[in-house]
């Protein structure tokens, strides 16, 4: 569809169902911005109703935790995500754009292409296990049925396919993918249910567990907390890519409507998976397995689940992606971008299925994850706490139109502040990490083998910053100019 069927009068674009969104991380103008609150929680609701999250749910009973203790694991650790992730969604209503775009306010217009690649590392990733279970349920529920082939062939026929209708849903752009989760939260949150229900004669809530990874129960128990907390926490450099469409004033509404959706969305999804695993076989692939336990019937929904929710998900993911690969490369297209990355999201998953172990990695990708967002976000929430949610908006956009200068120059474009935060936080996060065999990091056993990536990434970044933010809150902060350098006009024309 060609640009100008999605403008209207003044060049606004238009951001309505069906219509191929035209617009970048340029800013979103208040008289644009039509989505209510709500919209926000259904959004992140249905993004965790898919196997590519519920996957993850899994992971404390094969780490050898029993029922009860997976449970608390899951809540705590989803609570804590979520409180990473609420925050965020306070920003974008005031900036009129992205999260990576928003943190130049804190890292300048240059360092926030620090949250450009978080976002992208993230982004890929879990697009990866949305059209990866999403093959896995569709092929299983096929073969249980129809006893049709398992091959590595028809694995990669169904990536492709699931792949294609989660690209045309990431072009088409934020309208659509906000009704689609209209429809997708509620109906595959229903058909999980329904699992449950058929499955309960065979569930003991005495479950006692297996053999601990790390040795002994309590450092088994804190990483399954930080594995499944990255998941909250892990949405919430893309909080603002629907935030954004909020009015200034809706801001707390929907930071506290996002919080519902991602808490109660990722505590349900992770809880199913811990449920079922109880009942699989040691060292059953967690969707194969959910095929196989399941009766008959409930195979078709199943299939369903892994189709559609891998749909929502891996369509949401790659969105955030093609905005923000966008906004690396300015002259690139967010529907350009898209393309891109998707191909580069297909590659990673026939790789992870097909060639690397993708259970080893999932559980590396989550503990890294939480290392190099947590201190992002911090950072960021502090600073829009320090600027009392203040911004010039417009020189936010210097690097998207090929400018310098403007309030968050900082020193050539870089808050060297902000940086000297988050890099030895990630540092230190990563010291402590403790996933074997992939990720362990010599500080490991500093506290009998308790993982502290997590709560060192982000107490590290805390005090950093917070020092210099009491210290030199003059240099910390941006030196907000009184006219802006940049004309919100041309900014929208580059987009």
């Amino acid at each position: 569809m060609a640009a100008e069927d999605n403008t209207r009068g003044g060049g606004q674009y238009i951001n309505e169902i069906g219509h191929v969104e035209q617009r970048g991380v340029d800013f979103v103008p208040p008289e644009d911005r039509h989505d209510r609150p709500r919209d926000i929680g259904i959004v992140f609701l249905g993004a965790n109703m898919c196997f590519g999250t519920i996957v993850l749910g899994a992971l404390p009973v094969m780490f050898g935790l029993g029922w009860w203790a997976a449970f608390w694991a899951i809540t705590l650790g989803t609570l804590l995500g979520t409180c990473f992730f609420g925050p965020m969604g306070l920003i974008g209503p005031r900036t009129g754009t992205n999260s990576a775009v928003s943190s130049g306010a804190f890292f300048g217009v240059l360092g926030r292409l620090v949250g450009s690649l978080v976002v992208l590392f993230i982004a890929i990733g879990f697009y990866a296990l949305a059209v990866w279970t999403g093959g896995q349920a569709a092929v299983a529920g096929s073969h249980r049925l129809f006893h049709t082939p398992q091959g590595e062939l028809y694995y990669a026929i169904a990536y492709g396919l699931i792949g294609v209708i989660t690209v045309i849903l990431a072009l088409i752009g934020n309208a659509t993918l906000v009704a689609s989760q209209k429809v997708i939260a509620p109906v595959v949150a229903v058909l999980l249910i329904v699992g449950v229900v058929a499955t309960l004669p065979d569930f003991d809530p005495g479950y006692a567990g297996g053999e601990y990874i790390l040795g002994s129960f309590w450092p088994t128990w804190v990483l399954s907390v930080v594995t499944t907390g990255s998941l909250a926490l892990s949405y919430g450099p893309f909080a603002n890519d629907y935030a954004r469409y909020l009015r200034p004033g809706l801001a707390a509404r929907g930071a506290w409507w996002g919080s519902v959706g991602i808490f109660f969305g990722c505590w349900f999804a992770l809880l199913f998976a811990s449920y079922m695993t109880t009942m699989m076989s040691s060292g059953t692939d967690f969707v194969v397995g959910l095929v196989e336990l399941s009766p008959s019937w409930y195979v078709v929904p199943l299939v369903i689940i892994g189709l559609v929710g891998g749909f929502g998900q891996g369509s949401m993911a790659l969105y955030g992606t093609g905005l923000d690969t966008s906004s690396l490369i300015p002259r690139l297209s967010r529907v350009r971008a898209t393309v891109i990355v998707s191909i580069v999201g297909l590659g990673v998953v026939y790789l992870g299925a097909l060639v690397w172990d993708a259970t080893n990695l999932v559980s590396a990708f989550t503990i890294v994850l939480t290392i190099v967002t947590a201190p992002w976000l911090v950072i960021n929430v502090m600073g829009h706490l320090a600027v009392r949610g203040t911004y010039v908006s417009e020189d936010l956009q210097v690097f998207n139109v090929g400018m310098t200068g403007g309030a968050y120059w900082f020193t050539r474009g870089v808050n060297w502040y902000a940086m000297a935060a988050w890099v030895p936080a990630v540092v230190l996060g990563l010291l402590f990490a403790n996933t074997p065999p992939l990720l362990e990091g010599p500080w490991r056993n500093a506290a009998n083998g308790i993982d502290l990536s997590f709560i060192s990434a982000a107490v590290a970044a805390f005090l950093i910053y917070g020092t210099f933010l009491l210290l030199a809150p003059e240099r910390a902060l941006a030196q907000r100019t009184a006219s802006p350098v940049v004309d919100l006009a041309t900014a929208a024309g580059t987009s």
